[in-house]
């Protein structure tokens, strides 16, 4: 069965691994993915990801990261979706809880996070959010 979502997809799996406590979860690989990966990675709120064989094709495996006995993602969803593409420029790339949490961008100079974006005055998509 083929995804219509699958970032989407990704960002469920997180989500519903750190619910369950586990300390990995696996994920269909794709580009997209790892640098949405790289950037959660570069902002602490996972602790790696490796690329691992899942039968015929490739597959990511997450490390899930908790401080304190609580998940370090607390919220994380969609915001551009199939159906609704949301695009922003540079200066008004949206803000999450005020600055403790990070917009995921895909601009032309890659995956970024919204901090990262503003220094480098580049909008684009913006593909999802994390606090």
């Amino acid at each position: 069965m083929a995804l219509t979502d699958p970032l989407g997809d990704m960002l469920t799996r997180i989500r519903n691994g750190q619910r369950a406590r586990k300390d990995s979860v696996l994920s269909p690989a794709s580009k997209l993915r790892a640098r949405v990966l790289d950037v959660l990675q570069r902002e602490g709120y996972i602790r790696g990801y490796s690329e691992e064989e899942m039968g015929p094709a490739k597959g990511i495996r997450i490390e899930l990261k908790y401080f304190e006995g609580q998940p370090a993602i607390k919220h994380v969803a969609r915001v551009s979706k199939p159906g609704r593409r949301v695009y922003s420029g540079a200066t008004e790339l949206p803000r999450v809880m005020n600055g403790l949490g990070i917009t995921i961008v895909s601009t032309p100079r890659g995956v970024l996070s919204d901090a990262e974006a503003r220094e480098q005055n580049v909008g684009g998509e913006v593909l999802a959010e994390v606090f």
